[in-house]
């Protein structure tokens, strides 16, 4: 597949808590984390999860079974750092990614950060946000409007390293020639509406996609950081 990303800062935080992952060879790894738990927690815990799908995934075919070990290995590295450094209490990460085979795409993901497939002119998300707003959500208690003003839309209710062991969830999907995928942390869709990344997505230039969904993002508050992913199976 095709890859552009993009990582941004955002207007007011004073530093960036998200990390990614762009993948080579036969079988690559794409991710998104997202950070938590004060400045330097978050930026330990999100460069863990990427390091540790590096190191746990390597050289292996995709299967689901092999992305829930290895989530339960990074959960497992980050809960033990935190115990043996007080500063680092509390940390813990986002974790979305796509693996690459010849013919699907293998999904895991923990967390509120998100995957989008957009396969003949339809926007899906992937992913389920881990999340109370996402709970309130999927139980039709709010809708997509009222989430966007929703005082603890920001409340994580799973996440990467926060406890010893996670549920991690998986998925597999057909590789088609056309489909544009999308991997973001909440920075952008806390900002940006479906029908705004169904339009930018839709765009033809890639590189053009990236940047204008960082600018919408920053343009609809950027009061968090922006990471994204942006790939194309080959038509």
């Amino acid at each position: 597949m095709k890859a552009v990303w993009r990582t941004d800062i955002g207007l007011v935080r004073r530093s960036n808590q998200d990390s990614l992952l762009i993948g080579t060879g036969t079988y690559p790894i794409y991710a998104v984390a997202d950070g938590m738990g004060g400045h330097r927690g978050g930026d330990i815990a999100s460069a863990m999860a990427i390091e540790g799908l590096k190191n746990c995934l390597a050289g292996q075919m995709p299967a689901p079974d092999s992305i829930t070990r290895c989530y339960e290995q990074i959960t497992n590295s980050i809960y033990a750092r935190q115990q043996h450094d007080s500063a680092l209490s509390g940390m813990g990460t986002t974790l979305t990614m796509l693996w690459e085979a010849e013919k699907h795409i293998y999904l895991g993901h923990v967390g509120d950060s998100r995957a989008y497939l957009l396969r003949g002119g339809q926007l899906m998300q992937q992913s389920t946000d881990h999340s109370l707003v996402g709970e309130l959500l999927q139980s039709g208690v709010l809708d997509e409007q009222e989430a966007r003003s929703y005082p603890y839309r920001n409340v994580v209710t799973r996440a990467v390293g926060t406890e010893r062991y996670i549920r991690c969830d998986t998925a597999v999907a057909d590789k088609l020639p056309g489909d544009r995928w999308l991997l973001c942390s909440d920075g952008l869709t806390e900002y940006v509406t479906s029908e705004e990344i169904l339009a930018i997505m839709s765009l033809p230039d890639m590189e053009q996609a990236a940047d204008a969904f960082v600018q919408a993002a920053l343009s609809g508050g950027g009061q968090d950081n922006v990471t994204l992913i942006l790939l194309e199976v080959a038509p």
